[in-house]
């Protein structure tokens, strides 16, 4: 899985690099060349090729390059010594020869394929058999092979490493072109979103949902290359979340639509209400289960990725429980607590609470709602849209028992609100129908006792 947002980082073997310890002794001659076979099987010199040589008898380590024939020479390397050679090159796989003696004039033929360049360390050629320090007698041949001096069980081992070399190469590449992906997306994706968002202030319905859905397309190929890309999937909730909110007001508003039209648009609301709940608690189960990390600037990338997951998995459960499943109340209901618990600004903290509750009556589960208000009450006693919900959780149950508390509440409602709140009409309408029916008639609130001084 690639990083968040983002991105991990490529497979890359351990590197431990040897210092140079040249042993006292009569030197000889080591030279050789590099060849790179191309894709039609052709093959070229390859100049400026790394060439690391490292005694296998004793430590040792001998570095250059290859010229514009792709040749290489050592002048004076000790006689007695047995040596691996090692060829790499920004643009090949590696390849190296082990058993080679210096001196025998007897010439080092390498050759490589293109690759992503990476460079072998010496722990990575001894075990893929590359350090035998007593080969048999005779020397390298094209490719990698030592002739006698590589036996079967290491000439396994080095061809094993290089297939493991080539996988990681192609995972890099994979790795490289998804992330370049996942940039491009994004920010495309980001772009439209913004732009849905001005238009829905807007009240440009169409301009809207044609952008929403431009940015939901650009977050869908992001999530190809990798689907588990928590900051991508909460961006595709909101653009999901947006687009239904504008079919279903359009579905409202538009009075030419007929029953089957409405049951259509409805339907297309309901689906993106539905795929927002899946995409943001998607983000959500991702971030919960990440390592929280101690970098102040990771931190606080975490953090920042954490709320805005958190905050959409809130507004789009509640969007899916009060217009689709409401049998899903309890996952909203931890959503919204998710959300509550992270949420340090008091005013959104309270508006949170008030749409968990109202989420709970949508749901069918006005007992449920009435406690959630009354937790809301119980810290601001005086809450109007509190005191409204509770009143009309408790109406809501039809237990004339709970007639008269729910008359005390709505009455709170209508003494605290101001005028031309929204619901101050229902509230009067209602407590007037339970007077009338059930001779219910609101009782006065008992003022708070003094306390003493």
């Amino acid at each position: 899985m690639i990083g968040k947002y983002f991105f991990g980082a490529l497979a890359v073997a351990v590197l431990v690099v040897f210092a140079s310890i040249s042993a006292v002794a009569q030197v000889g001659e080591l030279r050789g060349t590099v060849m790179m076979k191309q894709a039609d099987g052709t093959k070229v010199p390859l100049a400026d090729a790394q060439i690391d040589v490292f005694r296998t008898d004793i430590k040792g380590e001998y570095k250059t390059k290859t010229n514009k024939k792709g040749e290489f020479v050592f002048a004076g390397i000790p006689f007695v010594g047995t040596y691996v050679v090692a060829a790499s090159h920004p643009t090949a796989s590696p390849n190296f020869m082990p058993g080679v003696k210096a001196g025998r004039g007897i010439p080092v033929e390498l050759e490589v394929t293109p690759g992503s360049g990476k460079r072998l360390t010496f722990d990575e050629i001894k075990s893929a058999g590359g350090a035998n320090p007593a080969p048999a007698a005779g020397s390298g041949s094209s490719g990698g092979n030592s002739g006698g001096g590589e036996s079967e069980a290491d000439k396994a081992k080095r061809e094993e490493l290089l297939r493991r070399n080539k996988e990681i190469e192609e995972g890099n590449k994979k790795i490289e072109a998804a992330n370049a992906t996942i940039a491009r997306t994004f920010k495309a994706g980001n772009e439209a979103l913004t732009a849905a968002t001005a238009a829905t202030k807007a009240k440009q319905g169409d301009q809207a949902i044609q952008k929403y859905t431009e940015a939901v397309a650009q977050f869908d190929e992001g999530l190809a290359a990798d689907p588990e890309q928590p900051a991508i999937l909460t961006n595709k909730a909101v653009a999901l979340k947006g687009r239904g909110v504008e079919k279903y007001n359009a579905m409202i508003q538009n009075k030419s639509l007929d029953e089957a039209g409405k049951a259509a648009a409805l339907e297309g609301a309901k689906a993106d209400f539905k795929a927002a709940a899946e995409a943001s608690s998607k983000a959500v189960t991702l971030i919960k289960a990440q390592t929280v990390p101690t970098d102040p600037g990771e931190l606080t990338r975490f953090n920042g990725n954490k709320y805005a997951a958190m905050l959409t998995q809130s507004e789009s459960m509640r969007l899916f429980v009060s217009k689709v499943e409401p049998a899903q109340a309890a996952a909203g209901v931890t959503a919204f607590k998710d959300y509550i618990a992270v949420e340090t600004d008091p005013v959104k903290k309270m508006k949170a609470q008030l749409d968990m509750a109202q989420m709970l009556m949508d749901s069918g589960a006005p007992d449920k709602a009435f406690t959630e208000y009354q937790a809301i009450l119980e810290a601001q006693p005086e809450n109007p849209d509190a005191n409204f919900g509770a009143g009309m959780s408790l109406f809501a149950q039809a237990q004339p028992a709970k007639y008269q508390e729910a008359a005390n509440y709505l009455q709170k409602f209508v003494d605290k609100a101001p005028d031309g709140h929204q619901f101050k009409d229902e509230a009067k309408m209602i407590l007037a129908e339970m007077k009338k029916t059930e001779n219910i008639t609101p009782e006065k609130s008992k003022p708070a006792p003094k306390r003493r001084p």
